[in-house]
């Protein structure tokens, strides 16, 4: 598998929701507690809520793909400050702690390569990952939680 790197959101955007209490689209974040049963990834750090800790939950525009296949995505962020993911050729604690998440893989153009989607268990993404990212057509691949949609992370190829 090519080298690669789990994109979380930048910190500006995270402080930006933090200060404001607004999205990217003006509405206001809900403030919620992580909870036991999980479901709380912060897009940030690429780690889940811990129970009890504080999430803010709003509308995030994902800055690719571009065109036909843009769509804003829910997100959630710590509302307090956490470090930015940059592990490289680490799967975001996000993906693996999913139960069921939607690999999409686009193309230099952001055209969705249709053939190498793939929907499973975030634990057992590796192979479907590296596949992707073998493919010469891919320049990044977003993945989602595949029940409601919300955009995890984004993957790069990066140089060795």
């Amino acid at each position: 598998m090519p080298q690669f790197q789990c994109i979380a959101i930048d910190t500006a955007t995270a402080e930006r929701f933090r200060a404001t209490g607004k999205d990217d689209n003006g509405n206001t974040l809900r403030r919620m507690a992580a909870t036991a049963e999980g479901g709380f990834p912060c897009r940030h750090c690429l780690r889940l809520g811990e129970p009890g800790e504080m999430m803010l939950l709003g509308s995030y525009n994902l800055p690719r793909p571009r065109g036909i296949y843009w769509t804003p995505s829910p997100i959630f962020v710590h509302e307090r400050a956490c470090e930015r993911f940059a592990a490289k050729n680490e799967i975001a604690p996000t993906v693996v702690a999913n139960g069921l998440v939607s690999l999409r893989s686009y193309d230099a153009a952001d055209q969705c390569i249709y053939d190498l989607g793939h929907v499973g268990n975030g634990h057992e993404i590796d192979a479907q990952l590296a596949r992707a990212l073998d493919d010469e057509r891919t320049a990044f691949i977003n993945i989602h939680t595949a029940r409601p949609g919300c955009m995890l992370t984004r993957v790069e190829k990066v140089a060795a």
